[in-house]
Parts: C-alpha cells; sequence; structure tokens
C-alpha cells in the first residue's frame, strides 16, 4: 500500500522561504513535486484498488452462479401416468414448503 509524503497537515504547515522578490521558486518547486509524487502514488493506489474490486465482482459472480447450481433442488422425474396418489403427495410435498409445517391448535 502506498505511504504518502505529506500528510494534510503537513500541507497546511508548510511555510516558503521569501526572497527578494517573494517565495523562493526552488523551494515551492521541490514542495510541488512531493504533492505531484503523492497524487500519482495515490491514483496508482485508486487503479490497483479498483482492479482488485472489479476481481472480487467477477469472482464473487463466478461463485454465486456456481453455489445456485448446487443448491437447486432435484426435481423428481413425474411418469407419464400419474396416478391421484400421486398428484396429492406432490401438492402436499408443494405445501409443505410453501407454508411450512401445519401448527397444532392446543
Amino acid at each position: 500500500m502506498y505511504k504518502p509524503l505529506l500528510t494534510a497537515d503537513d500541507i497546511y504547515k508548510k511555510e516558503f522561504k521569501t526572497g527578494l522578490r517573494g517565495y523562493v521558486i526552488e523551494d515551492v518547486d521541490g514542495y510541488l513535486d512531493q504533492v505531484i509524487k503523492d497524487y500519482e502514488g495515490f491514483e496508482r493506489e485508486i487503479d490497483r484498488l479498483k482492479r482488485e474490486l472489479e476481481e472480487a465482482k467477477v469472482a464473487s459472480s463466478v461463485g454465486i452462479k456456481r453455489e445456485e447450481r448446487r443448491t437447486e433442488p432435484d426435481v423428481p422425474t413425474v411418469p407419464s401416468n400419474p396416478s391421484n396418489y400421486d398428484m396429492l403427495r406432490r401438492i402436499s410435498n408443494l405445501e409443505k414448503a410453501v407454508f411450512g409445517r401445519p401448527h397444532q391448535e392446543e
């Protein structure tokens, strides 16, 4: 991870030497070079984190799709000529799955 050269406090408290005509240009330029390096480092770090996030999203979506395939219930094969008993049993199983077990009244 990138460690910045300057903190917000460093930037705020920075004082430049004054010369005959104002600030010493070399001091200002040197300081701005440090600020530029920090911004370049931050940009690289942001780009790296964006790539990492995209890779995680792709891996996550692939993992979810795999999990969905694993958790899909096995659909029993329906005989070509189901009897009434088979139909009632399937309806009962569906009701249990949807509504849960019936409550016993006391």
